[in-house]
């Protein structure tokens, strides 16, 4: 059995993941209150402002399932020195994006380090801490990302103000170094048995391509093309064909990318189901309550960073005190039903909100959905990985991550076409008062009609007193109906972990869950081989052999 770790020697092994972890959501969220102004200055519209956000959701989603396989089959130490490495560089570099375009494309390389650090990240900390002990250091890496995602859009909205948003994407370099350093110096592994390393490399292709045609789809439909219309019949047929194709590849695939087989498991389906929806919560708001913050508010950078602490305050109480109390009694079911209905509510209530509702009740609202995503994010991996089989830990934990991310992008792209067909709607309706708020700016009309023509997102606080109210209306009328969006999706979050089976967690770690297999099958060997000589001494067959172990 592998030395049982005492709680110091945790933690220093942990202070590299964590850093690792603090580096991914700081270089995420420092730049969130910022891409108002970033799109905006780059001339970027609403689907822009989107993708900016989708393309790293799509590729850490995509590239999660990669990691966790990659972990069952390689050093799990290198691949997450290298994640950070990934995403260090790729954030780096889309500092100097001169259009939305390039902006982007790094955006989804920076994704493919972020589905590194997720994955292996969980997968780690099984390795060394039982699911029954893990509730306690999932609440510290619920406390540190709360911390990154409070002081990201601070610092972020700060910069930007003083010295520019390109900043933003350089403030995490020296944390990453330092990351990549205790990782090298405290991370120590049990050392698992090699195997030959086996790539799903169509899977990956036809995965990205049906999820691709989809989210593009989505982000188009309406503007660029009609809802029913050839264009939609190709990239809708395109995506579900690919699809299907995926699943037969997966199927036959003798190292598959998300093995069909975890669906057999209750526990891993629900869990997917239910991590579809927080996904949707949690992505969503942090991108559109930015927006709703600066568009419909007027509020600065910085100050829509202060704005939005309710939430994160709600994720960081939730997130820490119920991973104490799992670890405490060893119970997580009643958390997790608490934490769908206060997602459900949330989802609900933001979805009421407007440009002038009071800020004390905006606040109650954010804290609801953010204690929801702080209950079920992480308990729902520590729930698969209590009943996953040993050796496959790291593809069913990087599923649940998957499939959570997956919801997000997918979540984030139907809510931001969604707002991007309200306000045209609205504007539309709204079209002769707009109209007259630009004729009465005299000197400045011109000015303010071609700002509003170039179809870019406008910079709503600095527009004049009268054009300003209007749009601030507009968008928050926008907003709110794509927060009604995630409702639906919280429901049935909710009904999936009311049927989780309800398993006690395992005081063992994912090292002596495998020890103690290793040992119970050299235990049985013994006597089965001494059960296999019948009494002249003769060998018995493999089928006797097999019927006796059955009877036994």
């Amino acid at each position: 059995m592998p030395e049982t770790m005492t709680p110091r020697r945790v933690l220093e092994a942990l202070s590299g993941l964590i850093l690792g972890m603090f580096v991914s959501m700081l270089a995420s969220t420092v730049v969130s209150t910022s891409l108002p102004v970033i799109v905006h200055d780059l001339d970027g519209d609403q689907a822009a402002f989107t993708w900016v956000v989708t393309a790293t959701l799509l590729t850490t989603a995509i590239s999660t399932p990669i990691w966790g396989k990659l972990a069952d089959l390689v050093n799990r130490k290198v691949l997450y020195q290298l994640a950070i490495a990934i995403f260090v560089v790729a954030t780096a570099a889309a500092g100097f994006a001169q259009d939305p375009g390039t902006l982007i494309a790094f955006r989804a390389v920076q994704g493919l380090g972020a589905g590194g650090l997720a994955a292996l990240s969980q997968v780690i900390m099984a390795d060394i801490i039982s699911p029954r002990e893990r509730g306690r250091y999932m609440g510290l890496f619920g406390a540190v990302m709360a911390v990154a995602t409070i002081g990201g859009p601070l610092l972020g909205g700060v910069i930007t103000d003083a010295f520019g948003w390109r900043w933003n994407f350089f403030v995490a370099l020296p944390f990453a170094i330092a990351a990549l350093l205790l990782v090298q110096f405290t991370l120590k592994l049990p050392v698992h048995e090699r195997k030959k390393t086996s790539i799903d490399y169509l899977g990956i292709v036809l995965l990205s391509v049906s999820v691709s045609l989809l989210l593009i789809w989505v982000t188009g439909a309406g503007k660029d093309y009609e809802w029913w219309s050839l264009t939609t019949i190709l990239m809708v047929g395109g995506a579900v064909l690919a699809g299907i194709l995926f699943v037969i590849v997966e199927l036959r695939s003798k190292e598959p990318l998300i093995p069909l087989s975890l669906f057999r498991n209750l526990t891993f389906t629900l869990s997917v189901i239910a991590s579809i929806a927080t996904g949707i919560a949690m992505f969503g708001a942090s991108v559109f309550l930015s927006q709703y913050m600066q568009l419909a508010r007027g509020a600065t950078p910085t100050e829509a960073g202060l704005m939005t602490i309710p939430m994160i305050g709600g994720l960081l109480v939730a997130s820490v005190g119920v991973g104490a109390l799992i670890t405490k009694y060893g119970k997580w079911k009643a958390y997790l039903v608490v934490g769908s209905i206060s997602l459900i509510a949330g989802s609900f209530l933001l979805s009421t909100i407007h440009y002038d509702t009071n800020f004390a009740l905006v606040s109650l609202y954010m804290f609801l959905l953010g204690a929801g995503v702080g209950m079920t994010m992480q308990n729902l991996v520590l729930v698969v990985q209590n009943t996953a089989k040993p050796q496959e830990l790291g593809v069913a934990s990087s599923g649940v991550t998957f499939f959570r991310s997956l919801g997000g992008t997918i979540g984030v792209s139907v809510m931001g076409a969604a707002l991007a067909a309200s306000v045209t709607d609205l504007v539309t309706t709204r079209k002769d008062e707009i109209g007259r708020a630009i004729a009465g700016l005299g000197d400045q009309a011109q000015f303010w009609a071609d700002q509003l023509q170039s179809g870019a997102i406008p910079t709503v606080s600095a527009m004049p007193e009268t054009l300003r109210v209007i749009f601030e209306d507009i968008y928050a009328q926008g907003i709110s109906h794509s927060f009604l969006i995630a409702v639906p999706f919280a429901v049935i979050s909710l009904l999936a972990i009311v049927f989780l089976p309800n398993h006690s967690l395992t005081r063992m770690t994912t090292s002596e869950r495998i020890a103690a297999s290793e040992a119970d099958l050299a235990t049985v060997s013994v006597p089965e081989a001494m059960d296999s000589l019948d009494a002249t001494g003769a060998v018995r067959t493999v089928a006797e052999t097999d019927a006796s172990t059955s009877r036994r």
